[in-house]
Order: structure tokens, then C-alpha cells, then sequence
């Protein structure tokens, strides 16, 4: 059964996969968050606003898909079913990830409190989990020698350098007249491109920036279009199809192409299906995105809570995912790969991601995640204006 050209989950070579979703607690202006009022700014006898559950239940359902993914990838040579499953949640729980991002990117500028968030909830957390990860391979894979290397983003880190650099960006895509079509001639010409580099994992970045400008440029009334019944309805038969298409695919189609981390010569096509394949996944994974926020709840529920922690369960769970690798638990234990097994494995990494989604292990691992570092920037002339003014009401 063909699959990805190279080893899943290492560099370019070895490659790594992808997986994640967007900056932890309820911060204004965060990727992949609800923007709130702090309570202390907001008008007197006027609540705080709220996180909207729909948003933060399409992280939580989108961050499940991922671990699930994970846990699907070491079964797709020996099943087909698992590379279909595998190729069809591919297509689309990165993609929603991004879009979310994306969109609640809109208010992102220069504002140095803004640039704070950015480097305490993005840039920091890249650089303590990109040495985690380094050390954790180097005990749990028996490799001493492995190279630490902030250039060169380690499995699931790839995200985090790519939203970095997507936000810092954001006033120009917000500038120019046709951001999209841009975004998709700049992937296009990525895909083409062999000797683009792999510092940055700049392939992926590219790749993947037409789902972040998409966001960028959706509006609160384009969310309310997918979310119709109409819609709701249209997407069972779609994502029918979607499997039938992916199980005939599995064993005729490399999964490597649902990564985008590599041009289409490293992937042994030829150059011209650059273009081809760049709008034909995009519009494939904007069919199946809008198809999955669709079915997204949009009250309160159980799990909505979770939906601040996503990126807790991204990066916590990837020793898990890579240790079970290192370690041969797939190997040595045949039974995971009979039918009862592969539901045994994909009910195990739902319930581990959303353990690691709670507000105890946020609470346990903010010092990572979400570090506050006063001692690290000046102070805003703006802000300490505007502390003065609240503490004097």
C-alpha cells in the first residue's frame, strides 16, 4: 500500500507530520481564540465578553481528529480502511485549524501588547518545545547525536513557526486587493520549487498560508452560511463520497501529498501538476472544512471548555504519538492491527488529547505555554496611561 515517501514524523528528510491547533487561554487577538474583554477595561455594569462555543468546540473536535490521525498512521500500511480514514481527516483538520487562525487574526497589528502575545504564546513556546522534542528523541529514540536546531522545526513545531511568521504578516495580506489568489500563486510556486529550503519547514508554510488568509478574509456571516441546515444535509453525502474516493485512492496515492511539505518533484511528479494538485487539494479541503463546521455544535457542551486548551493537547500529546513509535508498541503488538485493536487505538488517543486539554494540565504546563515575562519587555508608555486610568475609576 503506497504512503509517504519518507519516514512520518521526522524532518524533510526524515519527515515530520503535522498536526495542531492555536494558542492556549482566552487572549484577545490570539490565533485560534475568542477574543475577550479583560474585566478590568470593560464599561461599568457591562459583563465581560464571552468565548464563543463554537469555535472553541471546532478546536476541541479538530484536535481530537489529529490525535486520532496520529494513532491511525502506523496501521495504514497493513490497512486499508485506516488510509482512507487517515487521508480523508488529512484533507481538512489541519486546513480548520488554519482557518480558525486565520480569522481570528483579523484585529492582529503592531500594538506592542499584541507583539507580546505573539512572542509569549507563540515564538516561546516554539523554542521550549522544539528542545523538548530534540531531547526526547535523543533518549526515547537512542540517538544522542541529534542536532538541536531552531532553523529546522521537529514534528509537531512546524505549526507554531508558521503561525509566527502568518501573523507577523498579517497587515500586509490585510493591504493588498486580492490576498487569496495571491496566497495560492505563492503556494503554487512553493510546490514547484525543490530547492526552496527546508529552514522554517518553508515548504509547509507556504503550502499551508492560502487556509490563513482564507480565514483572514471570512466574516462572521460566512460561518452562519456553513452552518445552515442546507449545508448540514449536503455534507453527509459529500464526505460519503470522500471515503469511497480515498479508499480507492489509499493504494494508488501517496498520503504525503495531505502534508504539503514537499515540492512535487521530491513527491516524483512532474512540475506542471504543481498547479493541479495546489487547487484541487485546496478546493477539496475547503469543501470538507466547510463540511465538518457544518456539524460543529454551536451551544455550550461538555467539551467546550477544551477548546482553550488545543494547544496543550498539540504538543503534549506528540511524545505519546512518537514514543509509541520509538518504543515499538505498534510492532510488537500485533493485535492493533486487527479491527478491534484500531478502535482500541483511536478511542486510547481521543481520551488521552482531551485529558491533555483540561485546565489542570493548562494549569501545570502554562509556565511553557503561556509565560508572562514582564521581566523581558519595557513598559508601554500606552498601557501604564491606560492601568492609570482604570485603577483612578
Amino acid at each position: 500500500m503506497t504512503n509517504s515517501l519518507r519516514p512520518h514524523g521526522y524532518q524533510r528528510t526524515p519527515l515530520p507530520q503535522e498536526a495542531a491547533p492555536t494558542p492556549p487561554s482566552p487572549r484577545a487577538d490570539e490565533p485560534g481564540q475568542q477574543a475577550t474583554t479583560p474585566p478590568a477595561a470593560s464599561p461599568a455594569g457591562q459583563k465581560p465578553k464571552q468565548r464563543d462555543a463554537f469555535f472553541d468546540n471546532a478546536k476541541y473536535l479538530a484536535i481530537v481528529l489529529v490525535a486520532m490521525a496520529h494513532s491511525w498512521e502506523p496501521l495504514t500500511d497493513t490497512s486499508r480502511t485506516a488510509e482512507a480514514l487517515y487521508m480523508v481527516v488529512y484533507t481538512f483538520h489541519m486546513p480548520a485549524f488554519i482557518v480558525i487562525s486565520g480569522y481570528f487574526s483579523r484585529s492582529f497589528d503592531m500594538r506592542p501588547d499584541r507583539l507580546k502575545r505573539l512572542i509569549t504564546g507563540i515564538a516561546v513556546p516554539y523554542v521550549i518545545f522544539e528542545v523538548a522534542y530534540t531531547l526526547f528523541k535523543r533518549w526515547a529514540d537512542d540517538d544522542p547525536t541529534y542536532d538541536f536546531s531552531l532553523l529546522d522545526p521537529w514534528y509537531l513545531t512546524w505549526f507554531l513557526v508558521s503561525l509566527f511568521v502568518w501573523r507577523l504578516t498579517t497587515p500586509i495580506w490585510k493591504l493588498v486587493r486580492w490576498p487569496l489568489p495571491l496566497a495560492l500563486a505563492v503556494a503554487t510556486l512553493a510546490a514547484v520549487s525543490p530547492d526552496i529550503g527546508d529552514d522554517l519547514d518553508m515548504q509547509r508554510l507556504l503550502q499551508f498560508l492560502p487556509f490563513f488568509i482564507l480565514g483572514l478574509c471570512m466574516k462572521p456571516e460566512h460561518f452562519q452560511m456553513i452552518r445552515r441546515r442546507s449545508v448540514r444535509i449536503a455534507s453527509v453525502p459529500i464526505f460519503a463520497c470522500a471515503l469511497v474516493f480515498a479508499y480507492w485512492a489509499a493504494p494508488r496515492m501517496s498520503s504525503a501529498w495531505f502534508y504539503h511539505r514537499d515540492s512535487v518533484q521530491e513527491l516524483g511528479a512532474p512540475p506542471w501538476t504543481g498547479p493541479v494538485m495546489t487547487l484541487a487539494l485546496f478546493g477539496c479541503s475547503v469543501v470538507l472544512v466547510s463540511c465538518f463546521f457544518a456539524w460543529v455544535p454551536r451551544r455550550h457542551m461538555w467539551f467546550t471548555v477544551l477548546g482553550a486548551g488545543t494547544l496543550y493537547g498539540y504538543l503534549l500529546h506528540g511524545f505519546l504519538a512518537k514514543g509509541s513509535r520509538f518504543w515499538g508498541w505498534f510492532d510488537e503488538y500485533e493485535w492493533l492491527h486487527k479491527p478491534l485493536g484500531e478502535i482500541a487505538v483511536t478511542i486510547i488517543a481521543a481520551s488521552v488529547v482531551t485529558v491533555l486539554c483540561t485546565p489542570p494540565v493548562q494549569r501545570a504546563f502554562r509556565f511553557a505555554m503561556e509565560p508572562k515575562m514582564a521581566w523581558a519587555f519595557r513598559k508601554d508608555p500606552a498601557e501604564q496611561a491606560r492601568s492609570r486610568t482604570t485603577t483612578a475609576g
